[in-house]
């Protein structure tokens, strides 16, 4: 009589491995995808945030040669405080939602970059007005919504704030009007050809 002898564990388990069943599978693909996820939405995460910062926005030159030279003489850069405005304060949204609709927008943008329509200063200067006008819908559409995640009508001091700049404020406020309607030209110069409709 022959007595049948059971595998030893390692055998076992490379068995379950080379011939897993059904139950096993399922399991597997499952914590396969689950990894993979946890894997994709971090890489995803960093990728987007590394286009966030001050370096990846100065990277063509079409930005360092221009808008970046004008933002670095602001008060946005530089400042009593230390408090530094950079690039994704003022165009990146914050929440999900409207970071994923302007991430996505921006992306088209590379195609300015792609075709050379503002590779040089002359063509830059050329489309400024366009550019400018499309992220100053883009602000008034949101009601200045990046503006405000530094400054708000309710947190202005009458005390602190000197009071020409303070009631100006307070009649925009109640006038409906949002940050960008007033401060056109506050990190980066108006175009040549700007024209102020409140001037008309």
């Amino acid at each position: 009589m022959t007595v049948d002898k059971q595998p030893g564990l390692f055998k076992r388990i490379w068995q379950v491995l080379c011939k897993p069943s059904a139950k096993y599978s399922i399991l597997a693909i499952g914590a396969t995808a689950f990894i993979g996820g946890i894997l994709f939405w971090g890489a995803f995460h960093a990728g987007l945030e590394m286009t966030n910062t001050l370096e990846f926005c100065t990277t063509c030159h079409e930005m360092r040669d221009t808008v970046y030279q004008e933002y670095k003489e602001t008060i946005h850069y530089s400042n009593r405080t230390g408090v530094r405005a950079i690039c994704s304060d003022c165009h990146v949204p914050k929440d999900w939602y409207h970071k994923m609709i302007r991430k996505s927008k921006a992306s088209l943008e590379v195609w300015g970059k792609l075709t050379g329509s503002i590779d040089t200063k002359e063509k830059f200067e050329k489309k400024r007005l366009e550019l400018a006008s499309h992220e100053w819908q883009r602000m008034k559409d949101s009601d200045s919504r990046e503006c405000r995640n530094c400054h708000s009508f309710e947190a202005m001091s009458p005390e602190l704030q000197k009071q020409t700049p303070y009631k100006k404020h307070m009649k925009a406020k109640e006038a409906g009007k949002t940050c960008i309607d007033c401060h056109k030209g506050i990190a980066h110069q108006l175009p040549a050809d700007y024209e102020d409709p409140e001037e008309n």
